[in-house]
Order: structure tokens, then sequence, then C-alpha cells
């Protein structure tokens, strides 16, 4: 007999004696567990599973051990860094924009000196169980774990006020995982060293408010010059509006609005006033204006400030000595803020408006190079401080472009014959029957001349071929985030019944420009922290190919043909820019409230919307052509 080793035997040999072996030792083992008795067998059990349970100790405690092992003090509380202030660039990193200031404002004041209106609606704005819980909502991180693990992001956020206080005040505010966790212990810490009382007066003397406003003192002072003892009820509510967004909420009033209006309800609903309460508060006017000072490009660097915080936290912001290099271009700036100046005093008079917004972007990179938010950020009346280029808005006749680009997919072409003539649609909600802004029917029509005339019924006719709900999808890949319900606005959508906003209409026209690539709108180039170590850095991408080539280059042609516009607007008019070729169109929506007017060029698209603030008509005549387009031009 050879050895299972012989070479004679060789490999296969080997491996089939292993094999035998093997199934041998599985035998004997089964033979031993029959003749064991049941208290051999628990016992073995029992030791197995203290042995994984010991493993498995000594693991997160090496885990907590290395986490644990920088956590901060928890009465650094009593503790204050030297703040830096952080400065916010145009995309040379010559021109400063905005410095934001590293001196915080800061009064504090006992718990006792704070009415009970403040603490309900702090709870009821932010954590509804605080006095029940013991600094952690498990409930609210399981619920934020899930939503983080099913869109692959760390995005969701379960703060109870403990651990806000311990963010705002110990820690950084970036959401990764191993931050979370301490924050979690600090929370723990927190719970252990302080009482609920002494924690919440801790969170209402630490809490940002914006404009360096830290502390409800502070803020009550700045925004109704009183002291917090003298707050009514709904100034309380309205303050406790605005940590969850600082910047977002002082310059977006009636967002603020809306979410005091929610918290007052809630109150009532928790029990912590009556109805009739807060039925009374709802009424009274708490508005609140936030003041900025030596600041350029204000709409656009207080949005670049809002993106920076909801990264970063605001007291890194505000504190944290960052250097932030943004898209815009300085001298495009300016030129757009005087030509939107410029128009307001040769025809705001004339036609009845009162506001405009501007946004002008590279389409090749998705760079933001200009953003006039409306004609006075410091404007009260006009509520210059809302930023008219992220407001839903009709878009009247500018959509048409992308609703015949869509119909081009599907296979029509600008020399596809559309019958202008009086036409009945049946809708889910009743009969449709669009007009002409001129009043006239002009029969058969190219796509071409019906575009370029900016005529109504050849558009919803080509809608109505396309499908509202095809178009919409079709919008969506063009970077369109309002027009998602498509039951509510039907046929004249093509006409400017549903809404967009002016950034993403003037990115969806970028598409065109690049010929059927789209680049998300990029605000931020670099941001660097106190030490110079750079925590972000804008890379250059190829975009992402949403449209065929040709589909953009018939919509180009169409939109550049002045030939076509003439007998519609004339030969000389603002669409045009001499011997230089452009694509454009202009849009006026119902009772001339909205004028608009995007036009782009292969290195630049920019779009401009005039109207009033609060909605209401401007004076007839007063369409996309003669009161858009000459700031556009």
């Amino acid at each position: 007999m050879h050895h299972p080793y012989s070479p004679r035997r060789g490999r296969y040999s080997w491996a089939n004696s292993r094999k035998s072996s093997f199934l041998g030792k599985i035998k004997e083992y089964i033979a031993y567990l029959k003749k064991a008795n049941k208290t051999t067998l628990i016992k073995n059990a029992l030791l197995a599973c203290i042995a994984i349970a010991l493993a498995g100790s000594i693991f997160l405690l090496g885990a907590f051990a290395w986490l644990s092992k920088d956590l901060p003090d928890p009465n650094s509380l009593t503790i204050r860094e030297v703040p830096q202030s952080t400065k916010i660039y145009d995309n040379t990193g010559e021109h400063l924009l905005y410095e934001i200031a590293g001196e915080e404002k800061r009064t504090l004041v006992t718990l006792d000196q704070i009415p009970q209106y403040v603490v309900w609606a702090t709870i009821t704005a932010e954590d509804r169980n605080f006095y029940q819980h013991g600094g952690i909502d498990y409930k609210g991180i399981a619920r934020a774990i899930f939503v983080d693990i099913i869109t692959l992001s760390r995005s969701q956020g379960a703060s109870t006020i403990t651990q806000q206080l311990v963010k705002n005040a110990i820690l950084s505010n970036e959401k990764t995982f191993t931050r979370k966790f301490k924050e979690l212990l600090l929370s723990f810490a927190l719970e252990r060293r302080y009482t609920k009382d002494e924690i919440m007066q801790l969170y209402l003397n630490e809490i940002p408010y914006g404009s360096r406003n830290y502390g409800i003192e502070a803020a009550s002072r700045a925004y109704y010059d009183m002291t917090v003892e003298d707050l009514s009820l709904a100034q309380s509510a309205t303050l406790a509006a605005i940590p969850q967004a600082t910047t977002y909420y002082l310059n977006n009033p009636d967002e603020l609005e809306a979410r005091k209006n929610w918290i007052l309800g809630d109150m009532a609903e928790l029990g912590y006033i009556t109805q009739a309460e807060a039925d009374t508060a709802m009424l009274e006017d708490t508005s609140i204006t936030a003041y900025y000072s030596d600041i350029e490009a204000p709409h656009f660097v207080l949005w670049v400030k809002e993106q920076l915080e909801e990264k970063y936290g605001q007291k890194e912001v505000e504190q944290g000595g960052l250097t932030v290099i943004t898209t815009l271009n300085f001298d495009m700036q300016n030129a757009a803020q005087t030509a939107v100046i410029n128009n307001r005093d040769a025809r705001a008079d004339s036609y009845g408006f009162d506001n405009s917004g501007l946004v002008a972007i590279d389409p090749n990179n998705g760079h933001i190079l200009a953003m006039v938010g409306s004609v006075d950020y410091f404007n009260d009346d006009i509520d210059g401080q809302v930023n008219v280029t992220l407001q839903p808005l009709q878009p009247g006749s500018s959509l048409k472009p992308v609703i015949y680009a869509a119909g081009f997919e599907v296979g029509y072409t600008p020399n596809t014959i559309l019958w202008d003539t009086k036409t009945e649609f049946g809708t889910a909600t009743g009969p449709y029957s669009p007009n002409n802004y001129d009043g006239q029917e002009h029969g058969p029509l190219t796509v071409r001349s019906a575009l370029q005339g900016s005529l109504n019924i050849p558009a919803v006719k080509m809608l109505y071929l396309v499908g509202v709900q095809k178009a919409a999808d079709f919008a969506a890949r063009l970077g369109y985030t309002t027009l998602t319900d498509p039951s509510h606005y039907g046929l004249s959508m093509v006409l400017g019944g549903a809404e967009v906003k002016l950034l993403e209409h003037v990115s969806a026209y970028g598409v065109f420009a690049t010929e059927g690539v789209y680049h998300e709108p990029v605000s931020i180039l670099k941001v660097e922290d106190a030490n110079g170590e750079a925590l972000e850095e804008w890379k250059e991408s190829d975009g992402q190919s949403v449209l065929d080539t040709n589909i953009t280059r018939m919509i180009s042609d169409v939109l550049s043909d002045n030939v076509a516009r003439t007998p519609f607007f004339g030969a000389n008019n603002y669409l045009t820019l001499g011997s230089r070729p452009v694509a454009a169109k202009t849009g006026t929506t119902n009772d001339y409230k909205d004028a608009w007017t995007i036009g782009y060029t292969p290195q630049l698209v920019t779009g401009v919307w005039v109207g009033n603030t609060d909605g209401s008509a401007m004076s007839r005549g007063a369409g996309g052509s003669a009161i858009a387009a000459p700031i556009w031009n």
C-alpha cells in the first residue's frame, strides 16, 4: 500500500485521501453528539455564546476607546474659542464679496427670565419629547439610519435638543458617522451632568439665530429691540422657527411666517396654548429683517452661505475662518446689476413693475457667473431680500422650446406643419380652448414659424401630441424640479401654467447650448479651513448627456432665426446681438404678471425675469420682449 503522499498515487490520490479523512471526522463528531447528553450540549453552546459575546465586547470597547480618545470635555461649554471670520470671494479669489465677521453677539440669561412661550415653542419646533428622553431619540435615529442606507447618503438628522447643544457648543457640524457617535456619547454625558432645565437654559443661550446672534436674548434684542422677557407668543414662535435653517428663513419671510404658524398650530394641538391664542398670534406681524453691510452680490453670497451652513453648520461658517472661492464673475455681476437697475429706471413707471432677477451660467460646466436676486436687496417695499431666481414663477412662452424639443425627440421637425386655428381640446377637467396673444388665427404654419411667433394654439397642439406626462418627464431630464404634477396644469403647461425657477430654467437652456449635455448649476469652487486645508473643491466633469445632438441643433437653429421672428417682433429687436449668432426666447404670462427672456451662445446662457413682487399685473404690453429682453441684451 502506498502512502497518501506517494508520488506514484499523484495529487488526485492525495485529495481523495483528504476527503475520506474529513468525512471520517464528521462521522466521528456525529457519533459523539449522539452519545453526549443534553447537559454537555447546553454547556458547549453557552461557552460558545460567551466566547462570541466576549469577542464582540472587546471589539466594541476597542471601537469605543478609539472614538472616545479625543472627546472634548462637556465643561467646554463655558470656554470660548477666538472666532475667525469667513471670507467669500469671486472666481478669481481676488474680489472679496463678503466677510462673515467672526465676532458673535451673545447675552446670557437664566431660564426664569425666559418666557414659557419660548420654551414651549422651542420644544414644539425642535424636540417634542425633550423632557421624556435621556438625550437620544432612538426612533428618530433608526429612521435616519434607514433613510441614509436607502439613499446611500448621510443627509438625515434626528437630533434632540441635547444633541444640538453638543453639536453647536462642543463638536463640529460635519455629517460623519464617527462625529455622530461622539455626539451621542457627549449627549449622554450632558444628561447625567445637568438637569433638563439646565440643558434647556444652555441651549437657549447657545443656539444660533442668524446674523451673528447667538442665544435667545441676542436674537430678541436684534430682531425686536426688546429683552427676551418681553417677547410675545407670536414673537417667541417666530424666533423658535429660525434655528433650523437660519440664513434661509431670514431671507425668505414667507417661509418663516409659514413655519411660525405651523409651530403655533402645533403648540395648540399639544396643549401648550389654546387654539384662540394660536389664531390671534398668527395674525400678529412678527416680520424680521436681517441687515448686512459691505456685501457684494448679496443674493448670491447669502445663498452660498446657506449652502455652507447646511454642510458645515452656522458656527463653523461664522467663526471657523473659512476661505470660499465661488464661481461668480465679478465684472459680469456688476454689469448684470447695472442692467437691471437701468431697466427699472427707464421702464418701471411706464410698464408698472417693481422687481427683476437675472442669472448667467457657463453652460459648459454649470458655473453661475452672475446672479441678481432682486432689483434692490435692501428695499423692504419689494421684499428685496427674497431671491427671485430661486422662486417658482410662471414662465409663460419661455417654456415652449422645451416642449417643442420634446416633440422633436418623438419625430417632429421644424418643418412640421401645425394648424393655427381655434381648437377645443378634451381634458380630464373639461374642454380647453387656448387663444393666441394677438387674438388671431394664422392657419397652417411650420413649427419654426409657430415657435418664433410664440403662438399658443400650435404650442398646445404640440404638447397634446407629445403628451403632458412625457413632456414633464422630458423636462426633468433637463434639470427642472418643479414640473412634477402634470395633472395639476395639463395642457396649460406649455403656456406657462406650471411654475419653474429662473436658475433651473437657465440651466435647462444650457443643454441646448452644449448640444445635449447637462451640467448641474455650481456656485462654489473651493472651500478651505482656517489652516488652508481644502474641505471641498470642484472638479471638471463631462456632464450628463440627456439629449440627442440633432434635437438641440434644431432648437438652436429655430431660436436663432431672426427672419422667422421678424413678422411677429420686427427685424430690429432686443433678441439679436448684431452679427453674432444667438438663440433666444421670450415669455409673458396672462395679464402680464411675468415677463421673461432666456438666450444663449455656446459659451453663455442668461435668463431674465421681470414683474411685481406681490404678483400683481403689470401694464398692458409689458411683455418679455419689451421689458426683459433689454436687460438680457
